[in-house]
């Protein structure tokens, strides 16, 4: 049995996982977290991490040093996403990252991502006879779209489409305007339909979605934020709603929909709208939200390194 402690610094949030993982590959969470610290704010529109989202991050990462500490775990990695990729001073912020809290970070190729990602979603999961799997993972910056076929990556991909992106070039009223939600979806369809032919999507059979936009998605139509959602599934008129009724709401009300974190309020409509359009462009009716993906997928890996 193998402690490690991942810390994944993405657009929109800094999640950390401390797990054992078994030479069988099993994986059992010690700690979880997730703060919403937008690093990604503003880097779609200026390419340069921000001073106060830097330093947003780092105080969390001060938290996770002394929880990683406390729990012993014998490795550590922090991955960064697209809005490190996308800044021109992201190299900077790695460095710091690497040097203050003694975290080997790395910041991850969307290929990268995409693999990780999808290790993590099917890590516990049986496949169903013939199933082609698509794993959807929005984040902050981009979104990631893997597929594969019993248990193995044939195909995946890295989008520049992602909630704190689309929120800022598209929804500046509150709450938005059906025009400025028309913008956003018009915007994000084609660029996820655009991502591989129709004929490659129409095999597609099933659906996984991972990380915030999924799981809020869970608890909001669940009406509670459970400790677990792992299989709930998600029927796109059941999203179609979900959007509807949260796109009529400002945000001082949508931060106290029940199951929603009161922080991830500001983007949860463009996720939703992300989540609709992809589930569009591949053909499905459904989707099934999982808790294990980039974090999981990393985990493995570094237990399997050491």
């Amino acid at each position: 049995m193998t402690r490690v402690a991942v810390v994944d610094i993405g657009s929109n949030s800094t999640r950390l996982l401390v797990a054992d993982v078994g030479p069988d590959g099993q994986v059992s969470e010690v700690d979880r977290r997730s703060t919403v610290t937008r690093l990604g704010e503003g880097v779609d529109a200026r390419r340069v991490l921000g001073d106060a989202p830097r330093e947003r991050v780092f105080a969390v990462l001060e938290g996770y040093a002394a929880a990683i500490a406390e729990h012993g775990a014998s490795a550590t990695t922090a991955v960064m996403t697209s809005a490190v990729r996308d800044a021109s001073n992201g190299d900077e912020f790695a460095a710091a990252v690497r040097e203050r809290y003694r975290l080997e970070g790395r910041t991850l190729s969307g290929d990268e991502e995409a693999r990780l990602t999808y290790r993590g979603a099917t890590a516990a999961r049986t496949p169903a006879p013939g199933e082609r799997l698509l794993v959807i993972d929005i984040g902050g910056g981009s979104t990631e779209l893997v597929i594969g076929e019993r248990g193995d990556v044939a195909f995946h991909l890295s989008t520049q489409v992602g909630v704190v992106r689309h929120s800022e070039r598209h929804l500046h009223s509150d709450p938005p305007t059906p025009e400025e939600l028309a913008a956003l979806s018009d915007d994000a369809g084609p660029a996820l339909a655009a991502a591989l032919p129709q004929a490659d999507r129409e095999r597609v059979t099933a659906a996984v979605a991972v990380a915030g936009t999924a799981t809020q998605c869970a608890g909001i139509d669940l009406g509670f934020a459970p400790a677990d959602v792992e299989g709930h599934r998600l029927s796109l008129p059941t999203l179609e709603a979900m959007l509807e009724r949260l796109a009529a709401l400002p945000l001082d009300e949508r931060r106290k929909v029940p199951g929603l974190d009161p922080n991830r309020a500001p983007t949860i409509i463009a996720g939703v709208v992300v989540l609709i359009r992809t589930l569009a462009a591949f053909g499905l009716g459904e989707v099934e939200v999982s808790d294990r993906d980039l974090l999981w997928g990393a985990a493995l890996e570094l237990a399997s390194a050491g």
